[in-house]
């Protein structure tokens, strides 16, 4: 039960804050840190599911399964996601180096913007299974 809320709690955090962030344009480092708990506490799930059902413990139902791997799977494809943004923004640019300082930070923010509404988004999806999680069980 503690874990879930940890789930609950830090992913709400987190969504929030990148959300709020995001909105005003403001490429938060705290985000990122609040982000990182929130992944941790989502892998701290899946460990201890993990090991309770190799302890012989069952699962009420398919469904409890779902709404235990399925926010691991959401952390892992938009950190693949968070990547390929910043890969498709530095993309068109032959020669990063070659950019002035200026545009170099202006590139930087992009990137980081796009990379924060991503992980937003995940965390959103996350809360959002949580929530329904904590109504069914």
């Amino acid at each position: 039960m503690a874990v879930g809320i940890a789930v609950l709690a830090l992913n709400a955090l987190a969504a929030a804050w990148g959300g709020i962030a995001w909105l005003r344009r403001d490429p938060s480092v705290g985000f990122w840190y609040v982000l990182r708990a929130a992944q941790a506490s989502v892998v701290v799930q899946a460990v201890v599911g993990g090991v309770l059902l190799a302890q012989g413990e069952d699962a009420p139902d398919g469904l409890h399964l779902f709404y235990g791997i399925t926010p691991l799977l959401i952390a892992f494809v938009t950190e693949g996601m968070r990547v390929g943004v910043a890969q498709e923004e530095v993309a068109e640019i032959e020669d990063v180096e070659a950019l002035g300082r200026r545009e170099q930070v202006l590139l930087a923010r992009r990137v980081v913007m796009r990379e924060m509404g991503v992980m937003t988004i995940g965390t959103l999806m996350i809360v959002t299974l949580s929530l329904r999680a904590a109504e069914i069980f």
